[in-house]
């Protein structure tokens, strides 16, 4: 397979991803300590995970179409479109392209999430390190793969590490949530070596910081304001493995 089809497939996937999070989106964006939600704000039923956030309930009879309540797919599917095209790009044919395809959306999902109501749900960062590690490391086995699984599992190790002396040092700053998405970072970013887990953990502080900074110049905060780190976390990790797939 060409890369320009394996970027176009790539790009479908994301397509057809994308527009299944919305509803997963809404039921993981409760507050913390609450509940997911199983209801729409009309206080209708939610069934299942996947699909569009809407609900026909809400809708008075002959309308025609459902009551949206939670991300619009469009938006969603685009962004996971984004990101798995550009990863396809990066990788090309390699056997890891797999894993990373299968990675991203949950990527898209945590950042909507966390930027809703500042939480990385346990349900998705625990699960994603450990697809990470375990894709991995079935992909170490496959040939023509460019990356070592003894250092994703080791970069897992260390980069948790680091954030969870972040989250103890300061633990108004940092979330544990962000403890845990960092388990799985660092192994994704570990595939590539430790040039690659500087370089993402460095591009989602300056994102982190930048975004900060933005926001007490527009007088949307202050400099004692919390903002959620799992987007940066996570869009620095992006950078970092779109430079190391593209170098390796």
């Amino acid at each position: 397979m060409s890369t320009g089809l394996l970027v176009a497939v790539a790009a479908l996937w994301g397509a057809a991803a994308g527009a299944l999070l919305p509803r997963a989106a809404y039921r993981f964006s409760a507050p913390s300590g609450e509940p997911w939600r199983a209801v729409c704000p009309g206080g209708h039923a939610v069934r299942g995970w996947l699909g569009p956030a809407s609900c026909r309930d809400c809708e008075p009879p002959g309308h025609g179409h459902a009551h949206g309540h939670g991300p619009r797919t469009t938006p969603l599917a685009v962004a996971t479109v984004a990101v798995c095209a550009a990863l396809a790009a990066a990788t090309g044919t390699r056997p890891e392209i797999g894993v990373w395809l299968l990675l991203a959306p949950v990527g898209v999902l945590l950042t909507v999430v966390d930027f809703r109501v500042r939480r990385l749900p346990d349900p998705l960062t625990l699960p994603f390190a450990a697809a990470a590690l375990a894709l991995l490391g079935l992909t170490a086995l496959v040939p023509e793969h460019t990356g070592e699984w003894t250092t994703a599992l080791l970069g897992c190790l260390a980069l948790g590490g680091g954030y969870l002396v972040l989250f103890l040092i300061n633990p108004a700053g940092m979330g544990f949530g962000d403890v845990k998405l960092a388990l799985g970072a660092g192994a994704v970013l570990g595939w590539y070596g430790w040039p690659t887990v500087l370089l993402g953990t460095f591009a989602g502080f300056l994102l982190g910081a930048l975004y900060g900074a933005a926001l007490v110049l527009t007088r949307r905060a202050d400099r004692k304001t919390a903002i959620p780190f799992g987007p940066f976390l996570i869009t620095g990790t992006l950078l970092g493995l779109l430079a190391g797939a593209y170098t390796a």
